[in-house]
């Protein structure tokens, strides 16, 4: 089975797709900008703006995930796009927190002070939103995607992947 797992930015994607990984057994595929950014040697945020200018930063990203995933029979992708890339997913998953919580988890992860945090969080949604409109027509805003939408604001990530394993068992 492969599972698809999209979010924005602070929902709990990588620890709710490490956690579900581990429990399942499963690869976890979770190639990320950060993880990209760094395989070429260039800080965060300014690979961030580097796509901004680049298509192909996110074409590349987002290939080498899907290729990963193909490679795999039973895995869980986790990706800002995994719901809409890896269209043959057995279960596509897709994570909510509103901007606040998210910034906030972003803020005790990375430091720093929360106000900067929710402004990056605010501009970094306006400018993927608008990347991924641009490059692919994808509306990272619709979940109708998914099989399976999750409010993580109030939930911890066991009680997550408890919901996802529920929804595997089904269609096992």
């Amino acid at each position: 089975m492969r599972i698809a797992i999209s979010s924005k930015s602070g929902c709990g994607n990588t620890t709710v797709c490490t956690l579900l990984a581990s429990k399942l057994g499963y690869k976890l595929i979770n190639f990320t900008f950060r993880q990209l950014a760094e395989e070429k040697g260039v800080d965060f945020w300014t690979f961030c703006q580097m796509a901004e200018n680049d298509d192909n930063i996110d074409r590349q990203l987002d290939s080498r995930q899907v290729e990963m995933a193909m490679a795999e029979e039973n895995c869980v992708l986790g990706s800002r796009l995994a719901i809409w890339m890896l269209e043959d997913a057995d279960l596509k998953v897709y994570l909510t927190a509103d901007t606040g919580t998210r910034a906030r988890r972003i803020f005790n992860r990375e430091g720093g002070s929360y106000e900067e945090r929710l402004e990056q969080t605010v501009r970094r949604d306006e400018r993927d939103s608008a990347r991924y409109r641009r490059i692919y027509g994808i509306d990272n805003n619709d979940t109708s995607r998914a099989d399976l939408v999750i409010a993580t604001d109030n939930k911890t990530p066991e009680e997550i992947v408890a919901i996802i394993m529920d929804e595997v068992e089904k269609r096992s």
